[in-house]
This record gives structure tokens, sequence and C-alpha cells, in this order.
């Protein structure tokens, strides 16, 4: 396994999982404009790297992470690499799963709800909660709302209250719990099992699900039949139906760019 470092970011790869870990544990990994603009860039490096299949975020002490750097100047252009870090899940055609341990609040939930699949520790805490310093959490809220709703993110930005994992399961905030000692070894076998999927059908899968975010009925199916008709003639699908049919585990053409 391969590693580089930065003081913000950890990168390291292991087979075809990329895993990004935020290294800021003196401040709860709290996200800086250093720390924001690595994530981005490795995870576009990530989404044109054939060689990666999925990527783990995760953080390193005792928090996943506690939020945006108070002790930083707000301005103009670090909102806007906010709302880069907090939509950047839109543009992912590989699979995220975000491991959160500790807590994951205010930018913290809105980056771990940037990843298609959330773990989360038992122990671990939820909030939306920039009430708490005078603030609407203005780029985080779209991506709250697409797991649980107009309705719910709106309650949870007005009382900015905090949640157990539990509560977060059920809320659909995260979709799976944990013993936080399972927590690593569970999220990278999550991430080790997408990563070892059709990396082709995956990106068009992911592509077609936020392509249809928003659409009616019939536009949806309309869209997921050309894209069903046009997936049958594709390496990877005549690849799978060769594997099954012979009774071995699938090579895809699509792992080797």
């Amino acid at each position: 396994m391969g590693a580089a470092m930065t003081e913000a970011l950890l990168v390291s790869r292991e087979g075809r999982v990329a895993r990004l870990t935020l290294n800021r544990p003196q401040v709860r990994n709290a996200l800086s404009r250093e720390l924001c603009i690595a994530l981005l860039k490795e995870m576009e490096r990530a989404n044109e790297d054939a060689s990666v299949g999925a990527v783990l975020l995760e953080g390193v002490g005792t928090v996943f992470c506690a939020g945006m750097d108070l002790k930083e100047s707000m301005d103009e252009a670090l909102v806007l690499v906010h709302a880069d870090v907090f939509s950047v899940g839109r543009r992912m055609r590989k699979p995220v799963l975000a491991a959160v341990q500790g807590a994951a609040l205010a930018g913290g939930l809105g980056l771990a709800l940037n990843a298609h699949v959330v773990v989360a520790a038992k122990d671990a805490w939820f909030g939306l909660t920039e009430k708490r310093i005078g603030l609407w959490p203005y780029t985080v809220f779209p991506v709250v709302e697409a797991a649980v709703g107009e309705r719910r993110a709106t309650e949870l930005a007005l009382t900015g209250r905090m949640m157990c994992a539990e509560d977060a399961l059920q809320m659909g905030l995260v979709e799976s719990v944990v013993a936080p000692e399972d927590l690593k070894a569970m999220s990278m076998e999550m991430a080790a099992t997408f990563a070892s999927g059709s990396a082709a059908a995956v990106a068009d899968g992911l592509s077609y699900v936020q392509e249809s975010a928003g659409l009616g009925p019939a536009e949806r199916l309309a869209r997921a039949v050309d894209r069903r008709v046009r997936a049958q003639w594709s390496d990877d699908f005549a690849e799978g139906v060769k594997a099954f049919r012979e009774k071995r585990a699938p090579q895809w053409p699509s792992h080797r760019g």
C-alpha cells in the first residue's frame, strides 16, 4: 500500500480503494481552506483514475469532522470552496463511502453526506449545528435535504439538535451502524466490495441517479430504458454474462482502463 501525506489530508491506496483521511485531529478535523482544496483535488483525481474503484473517506482521531474551521477568515472564495466540497458527491462516478467516528457536525455532516454510503460507529453523533454560531447552513442544506427531505432538513437546521447514530440511521442520514472497534475494518471491507464491481456499470449508474433526480416518473423510465439498452452492448456486460455462464469471477474490462 502506497501512501502520500500533506499536513491536512492523508492519501493512501489499498487495492482499488483510495483512502482519504482527514488529518487535523487537534482541531477535530475542522475543514480548513487547505483541507478542502486537498479533498477536492484528490476526489477529482480518484474520479479520473481507472485504477480506483471506490473512495473511502475517514478521519484521524476521535472525531470525523466538526465542520468548518472558525479560526479562518470567511470570504467569498472560501464559501465557494465549501460549496464545491459539499456538492462533490454529485460529480463522483466512483462510489464514495464515509466512515464516521465520534461526530459529524455542521459542515462535517455535509461532507459525510456527499458519500453515497455512510457507515457510523455506534457512539457517533450527528448535527446540523450552524444556528449555534448565527448561520443558516446554506451550502450544506441541499445535501441534507437530499438525504432526509426538505421538512426534516429544515427542522434539523432550526433546532441544531444532535442525534445519536441509531437516530441518524432511522432518519436516513446513515446506512449502517457498527461497533466502534469494527468501523475501520467494516468500512474498508464495504469499500473494497464497491470497488470490485464493474467500473463501467457503476459509473453509468451513478450518472443516471444524478441526472434523473427531480424528473417525473415517465422521463425517469425513458432514461432508464435508454441506458439499459446501451449497457447491454458494453464489454463489461458481455464479460459479466460470460463469467456467469462459466461459473467464474468476472474480469471487468473497465478495470484495465
